[in-house]
């Protein structure tokens, strides 16, 4: 036992009933400091007040006795009391005991720490504030207490601390933020709620400018957003709708930068109110901040384009949001495009500043990470979404149109994936990867609107896009049946038809595949008879009114010869009925298979169509067109007795007899002009060589054939 002396100022009793087991035996001891306090404070006794805070926080407060423990907090708090306005001087000496108290392992004594330092706060007020970093972290760790009754007492001082920091205007606030920014990552509910009420209550200070310190809790908040306790929900929705307000209010402010990323990772949540609020946040950042955000804009993209997939009611907000970002980002590629273009256009005037005009012109691609968008478009373009696959490729239009040259060096690494989305299940895919590729192969390349601005040239990928295409109908049949001719037509009208036409001629007429090249064939020339895309392309070679449209029929006839009936209808189309006649007499040499005849009968159908009306009224006159009447009558001769058959022998049954016999000069001549000296000889001798090509590879298919039948039976 330690002599009276150690304890002074206080007396024995008072130290006894310190040290009872019983509050109401403390409490006479709490008041008996008080009035010692009082008189000490009356006297400017600093040196014995001093003495009194060391005995009850030093001996008292770390006793190993917790009823001694209960006496020394009781005792510190009449301190507080007894000093009144003077407490301030000591609030250290007062308040780091107690604290102290807050982690004793004896739960009334943490119920009476936390009592303490009521009384105390209650008495100090705004001197309480240089120590509320200290007071702030007991209290968070006293909040998630599993005691309800200390629970309580803590619920009680921490209003009393909320008030005293709104009305004060002394706050620390950049002291502050490190334990905040740590204690936000708390998982104890409990703890959540303690953390995002001081957040709220911090933001609704006046002047306290907490948004500028936003970006360091920000991540935090969006956890404890996902929090399933709805309770805890609802009031961290409520504090960051309320940033968010301050936000637009003040965007002058706002470290856009500094939060944008944190946002993108919580879009990933599968939580759909903190999906939403981060969709929404980016929102507002990209209207607010707008070019700002062109740095982030892949990981902006990664943030949106899978909500654009979601169907049903659920997410229906969440997709709504991200369509407008999607839609904003397109805008601000536009804005920034045009102040570029702007800018450039200036210094061309204003020749002084020339130097600037290269460093503006390039403002956008410096600020855009170009590779970094597209590495994601890419990514997203496999995704089995079609309204994804759809935004990806609208933004990579976009980009072309905006930014030709930028993108220019990114096709390569496109190409591949837009020749596969090619094969994709939706027609909207498809279309919509058309019209990219029809941006890209119709664009000039760099190179050659510097050697020549006004050149009208294709670039390489035109070619190369037909080629790949080619291959891809090779490869994959089921392709071409199904979707070969809505691709060509698309292309028809996306690009020019005539340039589609005559590049793949060309490219047909050294495919070594000849029976793909017979069926390719066959696909274009359904699609130029019959497709009102092509219209225009069928006037021109039905006339063939000048050189232009005569190079076209040629080039055309050469790849035709791959398919014989196609190669008729040609004829027919450019009004050539000899030549025409002419080749039908050939198809005696030809295997007449179920698929030749079926192509007839297709040919026939076509002939009734609105497309050959001309060719009809033409059957009226004899006379200059005996050589169409004797083609027409050639097709009728190698039809079995079909409904093909029937309708073509009743076209000609209904032509008039003639109206004068027909003479050796009146026969119908080829049709010729200045503008188109064909040699029809040699066209029918190349059509003979490419049928002989034909005959050859059949041979040589069923012969291999046979060759392995053989071979797997000895085997």
């Amino acid at each position: 036992m330690m002599s009276e002396r150690d304890y002074a100022p206080l007396s024995a009793a008072c130290v006894r009933s310190l040290n009872d087991k019983l509050y109401e035996k403390r409490k006479p001891a709490a008041v008996e400091i008080e009035k010692m306090v009082k008189e000490f404070a009356a006297h400017n006794n600093t040196v014995q007040i001093k003495r009194l805070l060391k005995v009850l926080g030093q001996d008292f407060a770390t006793s190993q006795n917790p009823h001694t423990r209960k006496g020394g907090l009781i005792g510190l708090a009449a301190i507080a009391v007894g000093l009144g306005k003077d407490t301030g001087q000591y609030i250290e000496d007062l308040i780091h005991p107690i604290l102290a108290c807050f982690c004793d392992a004896d739960l009334r004594v943490r119920y009476y720490a936390c009592e303490s330092l009521y009384n105390v706060v209650k008495v100090a007020r705004g001197a309480v504030l240089p120590q509320f970093t200290d007071i702030f972290a007991a209290l968070s760790k006293l909040a998630c207490d599993s005691e309800q009754n200390i629970k309580n007492a803590t619920e009680l001082l921490d209003r009393l601390m909320k008030d005293i920091v709104t009305e004060s205007g002394l706050f620390d606030l950049v002291g502050f933020m490190p334990l905040l920014r740590e204690r936000i990552y708390t998982k104890n509910p409990f703890g959540r709620q303690f953390v995002i009420s001081w957040v709220s209550v911090l933001d609704a200070v006046p002047n306290m400018d907490f948004i500028i310190f936003l970006p360091e809790i920000l991540d935090g908040l969006f956890r404890i957003l996902e929090d399933p306790t709805p309770e805890i929900k609802k009031i961290t929705d409520t504090v960051l709708g309320e940033f968010l307000r301050s936000i637009k209010a003040n965007p002058a402010r706002v470290d856009f930068p500094g939060m944008i990323n944190i946002l993108i990772t919580h879009t990933q949540s599968n939580d759909e109110l903190l999906q939403l609020t981060a969709i929404t946040w980016i929102k507002e950042f990209v209207h607010l901040s707008g070019p700002l955000m062109l740095p982030y804009m892949s990981g902006i993209l990664v943030a949106v384009l899978p909500c654009l997939a979601y169907d049903g009611d659920t997410r229906k907000s969440i997709k709504e949001t991200a369509t407008q970002v999607n839609a904003n980002l397109m805008k601000l590629i536009i804005m920034e495009n045009t102040e570029v273009t702007n800018k450039k256009q200036e210094n061309k005037i204003h020749s002084s500043r020339e130097k600037n005009d290269v460093t503006q012109n390039h403002s956008l691609a410096e600020s855009l990470d170009l590779t970094s968008v597209v590495e994601v478009l890419i990514k997203h373009l496999l995704y089995l979404s079609v309204q994804t696959k759809v935004a990806v490729l609208k933004w990579i239009h976009h980009l072309f149109i905006n930014i030709p040259h930028k993108m220019f060096n990114h096709i390569e690494d496109l190409f591949p994936i837009l020749m596969k989305s090619l094969s994709d299940t939706s027609d909207e895919v498809v279309q919509q990867t058309l019209v990219v590729m029809a941006e890209i192969i119709s664009s000039k390349s760099p190179e050659a609107v510097t050697t020549d601005p006004n050149a009208k040239m294709q670039n390489k990928y035109f070619t190369k896009f037909i080629v790949n295409l080619l291959r891809l109908f090779s490869t994959d049949r089921h392709l071409l049946e199904d979707r070969g001719a809505f691709i060509i037509r698309e292309l028809c009208v996306l690009l020019s038809a005539e340039d589609i036409y005559k590049t793949l001629a060309k490219i047909l007429q050294e495919e070594q595949n000849l029976s793909f090249a017979c069926t390719m064939i066959q696909t274009l020339n359904v699609i130029l008879l019959t497709s009102s895309e092509l219209f225009d392309l069928r006037n021109k070679l039905r006339h063939l009114d000048s050189p232009d449209s005569c190079a076209l029929f040629e080039c055309l006839y050469v790849s035709w010869c791959h398919n014989p009936v196609a190669t008729v209808a040609l004829c027919l189309l450019s009004q050539h009925y000899r030549h025409a006649c002419n080749i039908i007499r050939s198809f005696e040499n030809i295997e007449v298979t179920v698929e030749f005849l079926t192509e007839i009968d297709k040919l026939v159908q076509l002939i009734e169509s609105p497309i050959f009306t001309y060719l009809r009224l033409q059957l009226l006159e004899w006379e200059k067109n005996d050589a169409l009447i004797y083609a027409l009558y050639g097709l009728l001769m190698i039809l079995p007795q079909s409904d093909a058959y029937a309708t073509l022998q009743r076209r000609l049954a209904a032509i008039p007899p003639a109206t004068k016999p027909i003479s050796k000069s009146e026969h119908s001549q080829e049709k010729t002009n200045v503008h188109c000296p064909f040699d029809f000889n040699k066209f029918l001798k190349h059509f003979h060589i490419v049928q002989e090509q034909h005959r050859e590879q059949k041979r040589k298919q069923r012969l291999n054939s046979l060759v392995e039948r053989n071979t797997s039976h000895v085997d």
